[in-house]
């Protein structure tokens, strides 16, 4: 026999190893030849345990103030309710951008101009790179600037302002003690179904490279109230804010009335387990669920740690190695490019300093390295199905 035939066989082999793989009936995104989806359904945000399905919930996550009243907000209304506590609390806050006036694409500032006047809650013209170099100045001369990009994807033309001046100026003034603190830039990210290629992205790994700028990604309404008070009364250095615009509508949950703020510096364990621990941020932490769902009832009794990052830069390494250290297994998870992603950080960490320790290589699951396509977004971010098979992958190594 050949050698061409000999290679011909090892592949043809291969190849029907690899098909049980490709003909995962769980794995399906829509019904049809008699199969039904099993683990790739959406979410049900109102039995979600990452949400306050009611105020007895508060005292299972750290910081959320107990006993006081409570709205039932979705991720859109808390943050309206965070600028607008923002805006009663200090008359140095300021909220700007396109559309704002009028509520935003998204209506996250509705009401705010009528409440606080045209002279605090203002229109901008169309200019990412003037409304950024706005804000550099005026928190530069003490005000609170809370700008919006329409979407993540248009905050590029500011993208010099953002890292040659905001990033920058901290450091640059060095013993005079001047900051930037209270610059905040809010912006929707990641997808939303039907976003196609300039609705869909989600740039935090971009920001996350530059020294002098904290990056957040809200998981829920009340992270997202006291995340985002945090970044406008507390942070000393300028914040990119950026919300999952698919949880706006979607996320609904108990929100405590009053102001209260949650650390910029501190990750939160959401969920405990022993022998895996999966490291996400923002709306991938619902498809985690899932799929930590359907493996657990498989895994005779081992369990998964679910860890939300909440800060992307600067993150925080501790909980992490921590949690690490018990279960000797990592999975990380984001719906930004996996290539040179957030996931790259946290696993390079987790094999500099946790190595000896590891059961399993590092597993990291993010969206597919290409533009997203209308017709394919759905392929392309990591499904509970792919988060599911790495879980598998990890506990049979």
């Amino acid at each position: 026999m050949s050698v061409t035939m000999v290679n011909r066989l090892g592949i043809a082999r291969a190849i029907a190893t690899l098909a049980p793989l490709q003909t995962r009936n769980y794995a399906t995104h829509a019904t049809g030849h008699g199969r039904q989806r099993r683990l790739n359904t959406p979410p049900d945000f109102s039995k979600s345990s990452l949400l306050h399905q009611t105020p007895q919930t508060f005292s299972n996550t750290p910081g959320l103030p107990r006993g006081g009243a409570s709205s039932r907000l979705n991720l859109c209304q808390a943050i309206n309710s965070a600028l607008r506590t923002a805006l009663s609390e200090s008359n140095e806050v300021l909220c700007f951008g396109e559309d704002v006036a009028f509520g935003g694409v998204f209506r996250c500032t509705l009401d705010l101009q009528s409440q606080f006047g045209d002279a605090r809650v203002f229109n901008t013209p169309i200019t990412e790179q003037g409304i950024v170099g706005a804000a550099i100045g005026m928190a530069a001369e003490g005000a609170k600037p809370v700008v919006e990009i329409q979407f993540a994807d248009y905050v590029f033309p500011a993208f010099d302002q953002i890292v040659n001046e905001a990033c920058k100026f901290r450091y640059r003034e060095g013993h005079t003690g001047a900051n930037l603190g209270g610059m905040v830039i809010r912006m929707p990210s990641g997808g939303v179904g039907h976003g196609a290629l300039y609705h869909t992205q989600s740039p935090e790994s971009l920001f996350s490279h530059i020294p002098g700028v904290k990056v957040v990604i809200p998981r829920s309404p009340s992270q997202a109230k006291g995340l985002l008070l945090a970044s406008i009364l507390k942070a000393k250095d300028p914040v990119i804010f950026m919300e999952p615009k698919i949880l706006y509508r979607a996320a609904v949950e108990e929100v405590p009335d009053e102001l209260y703020t949650l650390p910029l510096d501190k990750a939160e364990i959401v969920k405990q387990g022993a022998d895996l621990t999966i490291v996400s941020y923002g709306r991938p932490l619902y498809t985690c669920m899932q799929a930590i769902a359907a493996a657990e009832k498989e895994l005779g009794g081992r369990t998964i740690e679910l860890i939300d990052l909440r800060t992307i830069y600067p993150w925080d390494r501790e909980t992490v190695l921590e949690s690490v250290s018990r279960t000797g297994r990592a999975m990380v998870v984001h719906e930004s490019m996996v290539n040179y992603g957030v996931g790259s950080e946290v696993a390079a960490t987790i094999q500099e300093q946790a190595f000896l320790i590891l059961k399993a290589p590092i597993k990291r699951l993010g969206g597919w390295t290409t533009h997203t396509g209308l017709a394919w977004e759905k392929f392309i971010f990591p499904d509970v199905a792919r988060i599911y098979d790495g879980i598998k992958e990890l506990m049979a190594f």
